[in-house]
């Protein structure tokens, strides 16, 4: 396990010993986009429209009424209002559109972890983006980055009566239920920021631990019994 100084040479060594193609997972936000990619894309939408903005006054007291219980379901509500009146050819355009500014912005991405990725395809390996973040959105952002053949398992959305709703939320566990669905059974490499992807990080032969502080890695390291790598990236 390496940290503090060593962090910059734990970000080329990880996963550089030589034994022909693997299999190697990179997790979406926190590890390649600097933050939660799919909360920006919602946000805009709502600063975007004053209207759409009006329309959630009447979901706040639920909102309230619920996140004691889970804040999943508040979150889901905000999601569904910002693409209340949306078809999917339409949403499919919107996160094309956003896809293409958000790379344009500085500092969105982190440098390390594309060139960890590219490094990755270069040796031959199958690297697939496994993400909570929605399957338009992080695929038009890949696409801008000119990453437009990696594989990702992503959520997924459905169009409904009125708007896009939620099909799927590729977290946790289901991340592994969609990469068993995918056909891939083993993996070599998983890189992650977050506790969540221990299902993901557990079968790992090597799970790697992006931009983590030394409580989480414990933490992680516990839930695994096993010790994991650290890399710091920017």
């Amino acid at each position: 396990m390496s940290t503090g100084d060593d962090s910059m040479e734990a970000s080329t060594e990880v996963g550089a010993t030589p034994c022909g193609p693997r299999t190697v997972l990179f997790d979406f936000d926190g590890v390649i986009f600097r933050g939660d990619a799919f909360s920006v894309f919602v946000r805009e939408r709502y600063a975007g429209t004053f209207f759409r903005r009006l329309l959630l006054l009447p979901a706040l007291p639920w909102m309230l009424l619920t996140w004691p219980i889970s804040w999943r379901i508040p979150v889901r509500t905000l999601v569904h209002v910002a693409l209340l009146g949306f078809s999917d050819k339409r949403y499919a355009a919107t996160a094309r559109a956003f896809g293409a500014n958000l790379v344009r912005r500085p500092n969105q991405f982190h440098r390390d972890a594309l060139q960890a990725l590219r490094r990755h395809q270069a040796e031959g390996d199958r690297v697939v983006v496994v993400t909570g973040c929605e399957l338009h959105v992080v695929t038009s952002i890949l696409t801008e980055l000119g990453l437009p053949d990696v594989e990702v398992l992503a959520s997924e959305f459905r169009p409904g009566l009125l708007g896009m709703r939620v099909k799927l939320h590729n977290i946790g566990r289901r991340k592994v239920q969609k990469l068993h669905a995918a056909g891939i059974k083993e993996w070599h490499l998983a890189y992650s920021d977050s506790f969540a992807d221990i299902p993901m990080l557990k079968p790992a032969a090597e799970a790697v631990l992006v931009n983590g502080t030394p409580k989480l890695c414990k933490k992680i390291e516990r839930a695994l019994g096993r010790t994991v790598s650290r890399v710091d990236w920017y």
